[in-house]
């Protein structure tokens, strides 16, 4: 970078005032007793308060903000650095990187003395720079903290919004006062997975290697500015002890859908779980999947890969957007028709929206077992609303191949915050007539109680489970006991991983299939 572009952007960043009013607030000092915090949690350098007036708690971290001076030599060393330095650094770790481009740093700062970077600030900039090339800038700490769901930076000069495991919706205070800032964060994703991003094609919606859902927009399709929200997965996926301990379902549930999953080895359930956005579908599913029999062959489709099973015969697929020319699109339904042909045991269906429904059903009605997937629904009506009318379209005699609809509903309570709750578990029967299905309700949920019981209806698929299996009510009644049985004593001895939990499940459903 020439000596005399470097020296006038210095001269100008040394000549700017903060032109922002958020910024100037920040820099001016606190009148006694104003915005007066009181500590609620603190885990690592995160620190969580409650402030006067404020709906939202803060969530704060150390955050550097750099202005005038700072920003510029920051920005310098970055580009001369992505410049110089090979990033085709795939093969080396997260912290090997940061080692590598730390010293590459070191050696560009002493090599341009005409950066004038004062020599007790060498590490300080060549951090600053690392942040940027290797994490992701102001939010490197949000992206690390497995405690956050969702991070959303909405515009320049305002808070960038988190969502908490515990604390839900917080604002923090780590502030994008430059649209630029965030374009340049959004760039540097986008080009690490090959997607483009611009004013051309203003939107983004893709995953990162780590699992990271990414969604993105540019003006003009955000008025505001540039934002960008992440949708982070936890590295531990939460187990069927986890939803049990969080309420999502109660033991009786849980044993319920394990032996519908594996079907005792003979009659797997076809199932769908319905509900709203982050009601928690794709967490269920997830749960549910690992109850599969690890002999079984699976093969999953979903539009952004999200689902993590700890079982080995598992195949990925993903839907691919077309490029910019309009070419290479691979759809959902190309990939469920694809499925098929893979000679799966099991087909699991990330989120049904259009054909691919059909094509899923299809499969059903051809004999394939244990087909789960998620569509989004407010009800078990409404979700055979949505499976026969377009842009699904299923004909609604083959409605029927569907054993079970598992409900999940996100609730707001005023006592408990934000609950995630398996609200009902209905079966799907043919109506007289033929080309109608009834529902029968089997699970209920009691908000009162915040408990879901069971309604006393005679479940029609434990009617084709003793079909199938030779087995009697009797025996079907004390399966299922057994199987509560086996999930108290995990949470008793506090085995509560996905890994650890399936391999008990795992052993326990090979031990009764030797003895059927």
């Amino acid at each position: 970078m020439p000596s005399t572009y470097i020296e006038s952007m210095l001269r100008k960043a040394k000549s700017d005032k903060p032109s922002s009013p958020l910024r100037e607030a920040e820099e001016k000092p606190k009148e006694a007793g104003e915005g007066k915090k009181v500590l609620l949690d603190s885990y690592g350098d995160v620190k969580i308060y409650r402030e006067e007036g404020e709906p939202l708690l803060l969530y704060e971290v150390p955050a550097p903000h750099y202005y005038g001076t700072e920003k510029v030599l920051i920005d310098a060393l970055l580009q001369i650095a992505i410049g110089v330095i090979p990033l085709d650094v795939e093969a080396l770790t997260v912290e090997e990187k940061r080692k590598r481009y730390f010293n590459k740093v070191m050696e560009i700062i002493d090599q341009t003395p005409e950066l004038k970077v004062p020599p007790n600030s060498k590490a300080f900039y060549a951090n600053a720079v690392v942040r940027d090339m290797v994490g992701y800038g102001l939010i490197d700490s949000l992206v690390n903290d497995d405690q956050l769901e969702e991070i959303m930076i909405i515009a320049p000069n305002k808070p960038v919004y988190v969502f908490h495991r515990r604390h839900e919706m917080l604002r923090t205070n780590i502030i994008f006062y430059e649209d630029i800032d965030v374009r340049n964060l959004i760039d540097r994703i986008a080009r690490a997975i090959g997607r483009r991003i611009d004013a051309q094609v203003p939107l983004l919606d893709a995953r990162l290697p780590d699992g990271t859902r990414v969604n993105a927009t540019l003006p003009p399709a955000s008025i505001d500015g540039a934002t960008l929200t992440l949708r982070k997965f936890k590295k531990d996926p939460l187990s069927v002890i986890d939803l049990i301990n969080l309420g999502t379902m109660s033991y009786e549930v849980a044993a319920f859908l394990w032996l519908a999953t594996d079907g005792a080895g003979a009659f797997p359930a076809n199932i769908l779980i319905a509900g709203g956005t982050a009601s928690g579908k794709t967490t269920t599913l997830n749960v549910l999947s690992s109850f599969i029999p690890k002999a079984e062959r699976i093969v999953s489709i979903e539009d952004t890969a999200e689902l993590s099973l700890p079982l080995t015969h598992w195949i990925r697929l993903e839907v691919r957007p077309p490029s910019v020319e309009g070419t290479g699109e691979i759809t959902m339904n190309d990939l469920v028709k694809n499925s098929i042909r893979m000679r799966p045991d099991r087909i699991l269906v990330g989120e049904i929206r259009g054909a691919e429904g059909y094509t899923m059903f299809a499969a059903m009605n051809t004999g394939h077992r244990g087909v789960m997937g998620t569509v989004h629904a407010n009800s078990a009506r409404e979700t055979i609303v949505r499976l026969t009318s377009p842009p699904i379209s299923v004909p609604s005699i083959m409605v029927s191949s569907l054993n079970l609809i598992v409900m999940q509903n996100r609730i707001h309570d005023r006592r408990k915050g934000t609950l995630r709750r398996i609200t009902e578990i209905a079966e799907v029967s043919p109506s007289e007539e033929g080309d109608k299905q009834d529902l029968q309700v089997i699970y209920s949920y009691d908000p009162v109680k915040d408990e879901i019981f069971e309604t006393g209806s005679p479940s029609l698929y434990f009617h084709q489970l003793k079909k199938y299996t030779g087995l009697s009510d009797e025996a079907l009644k004390q399966e299922v006991a057994d199987r509560v049985r086996i999930l108290k004593d995990l949470n008793n001895k506090n085995v509560r991983s996905l890994n650890d939990a399936c391999e008990v499940t795992q052993n326990y459903v090979a031990s009764r299939r030797l003895k059927l």
